[in-house]
């Protein structure tokens, strides 16, 4: 079964975030979309495994695990092995409690990693994040923990912001020296989120370098190679084609359906539903799925 909104776009993934409590005070957290506060509960294990489950039984096959920082969960473990055959599992995480849990999680089922890790200067780290030089070791550490555990590939994000615009090349070649890939992402406009860096014009010096550049199908992002590097770039603002090529149908960390990741007036409640109701009630919202950045003619903003 393939899953399809009215403008003819296939919802291949789920993303989930498990938590809205994290251990970081990132300057440029969007909180997942989500209103802060929501309704005062945590999505739970049953639910997340019952959704999970839904979604698979309508073919979708990749689930995102976000948060907040969702290894503040010590379930996950137990919900990655609860997790239907053929549905392949990633982590979003800021990797300060990764090093320890590496191995567990991909034993327990977890496919591969995404890190953030936004500035190589632990006090530039601090800045951007709110921790502390010893959190910048650990998600170093978290890192090769997760290298190590052969949770591949593992990406490393990057916000671009005016503070770390000016180590894009040193991040180039932490990414070619660890054997990760480097994910370079563009700041969501919103009021209060930091200062964004020239991520146009560092990505028009990635294109001047590249040995070869492709065009992912997930919202058509670029990926730019560089003697060994493997750098994407993720460009969502005003960007029409990001939209056009989304696939994801995103679940609050209070337990909703979210059709977009910039919108809450269309959320679809998964509370009180079984399996059969929690796959009507995706559908329902796979129908609510309209591109944010549409343009003439579109919802827009």
């Amino acid at each position: 079964m393939t899953l399809a909104d009215p403008f003819g776009r296939r919802v291949t993934g789920l993303r989930i975030a498990v938590t809205p409590r994290c251990n970081l005070a990132c300057l440029y957290c969007h909180h997942e979309g989500e209103l802060v506060g929501g309704r005062g509960r945590e999505i739970s294990a049953d639910e997340i495994v019952k959704v999970i489950s839904a979604g698979a039984d309508l073919g979708i096959r990749r689930v995102k695990l976000t948060g907040g920082e969702p290894l503040l969960r010590g379930d996950l473990e137990s919900i990655l092995e609860r997790t239907p055959e053929g549905v392949e599992v990633s982590l979003t995480t800021n990797g300060v409690l990764l090093a320890a849990r590496a191995r567990s999680l991909a034993e327990a089922g977890l496919a591969r990693v995404n890190v953030s890790l936004d500035s190589l200067r632990p006090a530039v780290y601090a800045g951007i994040t709110g921790g502390t030089a010893a959190d910048h070791r650990r998600v170093l550490e978290g890192i090769d923990a997760a290298l190590g555990a052969g949770l591949l590939p593992v990406k490393v994000n990057v916000v671009v912001l005016r503070e770390n615009e000016g180590e894009v090349w040193e991040m180039v070649d932490f990414a070619r020296d660890r054997g990760v890939i480097l994910q370079l992402i563009e700041l969501l406009n919103l009021p209060g989120r930091g200062a964004a860096g020239d991520i146009a014009g560092i990505e028009a010096a990635l294109e001047a370098r590249a040995d070869g550049v492709v065009t992912r199908d997930l919202h058509r992002r670029r990926k730019y190679f560089l003697s060994g590097a493997e750098v994407e770039v993720v460009r969502p603002m005003d960007n029409t084609e990001f939209c056009a090529h989304c696939s994801r149908l995103r679940v609050t960390s209070d337990g909703r359906l979210k059709p977009c990741l910039l919108r809450n007036d269309n959320l679809v409640d998964l509370a009180g539903a079984d399996l059969e109701e929690t796959k009507r009630r995706i559908k329902r919202a796979v129908l609510l799925r309209s591109p944010y950045f549409c343009g003439e003619g579109g919802r827009g903003r």
